[in-house]
């Protein structure tokens, strides 16, 4: 009997008016970016030209804004990684007493709300007398980047059979031979997942940077001043744009390198 596995075109359309409604904002970004008209949002817009984005690349503010959200982008990817991986490597190969409480504990700051998590950080760093600067909003981001690595690696590592393992000491591999030429392998894709994600969500922050980063503006902050006090909106869309691209593109390296993940690697030997 032929089976017909085809949609309803009820649900089709809603699929379709859910995406519109995802996506159009985000496609009024890129149409403000190349208005004419610069104080105010008509509709449709008066005309378009190309001249904002060669305004926004002459901005020192949006370059030094730039700089500093890379760099702490960069540095809490780095930290996450590290962290990451070494406490998914101790929850999923080992087994000790407080194992599945340590497990939540490392994925409660993602679940939280990010206005919680600034104001604890914000709390913990005027009491032990901490400056703001650079290293306390890495500090800020590292604490959600670390759950997004340690969820890749986590699953990974439960995918990865142990036989391999064995099997790499039985035939006199050391901890960091094994490591190096067994573990790393199986892993890499999931911890290059990870670290995009993590790079990605770093990013375009905003709740958590506000608490930690004292006087100093990562692009995320620095659109929402001049949302408050614009000086030229288009210039606001084009780096609004920026964001977008700079946050879809790891998202999306991060789904092809994970969605052929789900064997577990060594479960045939």
């Amino acid at each position: 009997m032929h089976s017909d596995n085809r949609s309803p075109l009820a649900l089709k359309l809603a699929a379709f008016g859910g995406l519109v409604f995802l996506l159009a904002p985000i496609a009024l970004i890129f149409l403000y970016a190349f208005s004419t008209e610069e104080k105010s949002f008509q509709w449709p817009p008066p005309g378009y030209t190309l001249k904002w984005i060669g305004v926004t690349l002459g901005r020192a503010d949006v370059w030094e804004a730039m700089a500093l959200s890379v760099k702490v982008a960069a540095i809490s990817t780095t930290l996450a990684l590290i962290l990451g991986t070494l406490t998914a490597a101790a929850v999923a190969r080992s087994k000790f007493f407080g194992r599945e409480t340590i497990s939540l504990l490392v994925i409660l700051p993602i679940a939280l709300p990010g206005i919680i998590t600034g104001i604890s950080l914000r709390s913990a760093f005027s009491l032990l007398d901490i400056p703001f600067s650079t290293w306390t909003i890495v500090l800020g981001h590292a604490t959600f980047c670390i759950v997004i690595v340690y969820n890749n690696a986590v699953a990974r590592f439960r995918r990865t059979s142990g036989a391999l393992i064995d099997a790499a000491m039985d035939l006199g591999a050391d901890g960091v031979q094994t490591f190096r030429l067994v573990i790393l392998p199986n892993i890499a894709t999931a911890l290059l997942a990870g670290g995009m994600l993590a790079f990605a969500l770093s990013f375009d922050e905003v709740i958590v940077t506000t608490f930690t980063a004292g006087n100093q503006t990562t692009l995320p902050i620095w659109m929402l001043e001049e949302l408050v006090r614009p000086r030229q909106r288009p210039v606001t869309n084009v780096v609004a744009m920026a964001v977008v691209l700079v946050t879809v593109l790891p998202i999306l390296a991060a789904y092809y390198l994970t969605k052929d993940g789900e064997h577990t690697a060594g479960s045939d030997k």
